[in-house]
C-alpha cells in the first residue's frame, strides 16, 4: 500500500522517556474461521489486518458490480422505452391500414347491391352493379389484410409487453439480489472493523469517547493518504499506539503493536518510543535544532506516518534490543533503513515499508 498516514507526536532524537501502557499479550490465532470464536481468543492483529483489507476489496468490488448493473439497467430501460415507442408506431400503423376498410364498410352500407346482383349474375348488369361489387370484392381482400395485420400487429404487442416484463422483473431482482450482497459485506466488514477495535483496546490502545480507537486505525485508509501532503495528515487518519502520546498511519501502527507485544515478551518492558509521526512543524523543529539529523521538512517519513525513533536501549547500536529488532523486525514490516546504519547514523531510527507489511 501507498500513500501518507500519520499519528502526531514532536520530539528530538536524544530524547529517552519511556511512555508505555500495560497490554495483554497476542498470540496467532489458531486456525479457526469462526468470527464469534476468535473475539473470545487472543487476536492476531496482522490476521485481523488482512481480513479488513479483503472485506473493503470485496465491498468495493461488489460497489462497482452494482454500479455497472445500473448502468446496464438504465441501458435496458432505454431499450425498452424504443420498444414501446416502435409498438405505438404499429399502433398507428393499424389504425391507418384500417381506416380505408372503415370507409369502404360505411358505403356498402349506404348503397346495398342487394338484387342487382341478380342482374350481375344474369349478365344484364349496369355499370353500377359492376361497381358495387368491385366494392365488395375490394372490401372482401381489406378485410383479410388488415385481420392479416392484426394479427401480427397483436402478436407483436404481446411479444413486447413480454420483454419488458421480464426485462422489469429482471432489472428488480438484480438490485435486490445486489444490495443484499453489499449490505452483508458492509455487516461483514463492520464485525471485522469492531473485532480489531476491541484487540486494539486489549492491547491498552487508548480509545476515544464513543469507544472506538481513531478512524486512522482502519488499515484500509492508508491508501488513501495520497491526497495529503508530507506532515498535513488529519489527526483522523492517525492511529495511536501503545506508547502514549504517539500516532501512526493504521497499516504502520498496528504492525508495530504487534512487533511491540512481540519485544515484551522478550524483554518483559514494551519498546519506548521518543518519537513517532510529526507534523510538518514539528519537523521543521527538529530540522533547525540538528541540522544534518532530520530530513528536509516535507520529506520525512515520520510525516508520513511510517517512522518512529526508539529509546530503551534500542538507540545503542549492536545492544540486545537492537540486535533483537533487527533481527525481527522484518516479519512485522518494519526495517532499520541502510542510510541509518551510515549516514547519519541513526541506530534508533526504524521504519514501516508497506509493501514489505502487505506481503505478511
Amino acid at each position: 500500500m501507498s500513500s501518507l498516514f500519520p499519528g502526531a507526536a514532536a520530539a528530538s532524537h536524544g530524547r529517552t522517556e519511556s511512555r508505555s501502557v500495560a497490554a495483554a499479550e497476542s498470540t496467532p490465532l489458531a486456525g479457526t474461521t469462526n468470527l464469534a470464536e476468535r473475539l473470545r481468543e487472543p487476536v492476531n492483529l496482522t490476521e485481523l489486518r488482512r481480513e479488513a483489507e479483503k472485506a473493503a476489496k470485496d465491498l468495493e468490488a461488489a460497489t462497482k458490480a452494482l454500479e455497472q448493473r445500473r448502468a446496464k439497467i438504465q441501458a435496458s430501460e432505454k431499450e425498452l422505452a424504443a420498444k414501446l415507442r416502435e409498438l405505438q408506431v404499429a399502433e398507428r400503423a393499424f389504425a391507418q391500414v384500417r381506416q380505408p376498410l372503415s370507409d369502404l364498410v360505411s358505403q356498402f352500407y349506404q348503397r346495398p347491391i342487394g338484387g342487382d346482383a341478380a342482374f350481375f349474375l344474369s349478365g344484364d348488369s349496369d355499370a353500377s352493379t359492376l361497381r358495387a361489387m368491385a366494392d365488395v370484392s375490394q372490401l372482401v381482400a381489406e378485410r383479410n389484410q388488415v385481420l392479416d395485420d392484426g394479427a401480427r400487429l397483436q402478436a407483436e404487442r404481446e411479444r413486447l409487453a413480454a420483454e419488458a416484463q421480464e426485462l422489469r422483473a429482471g432489472n428488480l431482482l438484480a438490485e435486490a439480489q445486489m444490495g443484499a450482497e453489499i449490505e452483508t459485506l458492509r455487516t461483514r466488514s463492520s464485525k471485522i472493523v469492531k473485532s480489531l477495535t476491541q484487540a486494539l483496546v486489549k492491547l491498552g490502545v487508548k480509545v476515544d469517547k464513543s469507544g472506538n480507537p481513531a478512524a486512522g486505525c482502519a488499515p484500509t485508509r492508508a491508501a488513501s493518504l495520497n491526497e495529503f501532503p508530507n506532515g498535513l495528515i488529519p489527526k483522523a487518519y492517525l492511529c495511536p499506539l501503545q506508547q502514549r502520546g504517539n500516532e501512526l498511519r493504521g497499516d504502520a501502527a498496528l504492525a508495530f503493536i504487534s512487533m511491540n507485544e512481540a519485544y515484551k515478551r522478550r524483554f518483559g518492558r514494551p519498546m519506548c518510543v521518543t518519537d513517532s509521526y510529526r507534523n510538518l512543524a514539528e519537523q521543521q523543529s527538529v530540522y533547525y535544532r540538528r541540522p544534518g539529523f532530520a530530513a528536509v521538512p516535507g520529506r520525512s517519513n515520520h510525516g508520513l506516518g511510517l517512522a518512529v525513533d526508539l529509546c530503551g536501549g534500542v538507540e545503542r547500536f549492536r545492544s540486545a534490543e537492537f540486535n533483537w529488532l533487527e533481527a525481527n523486525s522484518k516479519k512485522f514490516g518494519w526495517m532499520h533503513p541502510r542510510w541509518a546504519y551510515v549516514s547519519p547514523f541513526e541506530p534508533w531510527h526504524w521504519e514501516y515499508d508497506p509493501k514489505l507489511g502487505s506481503l505478511l
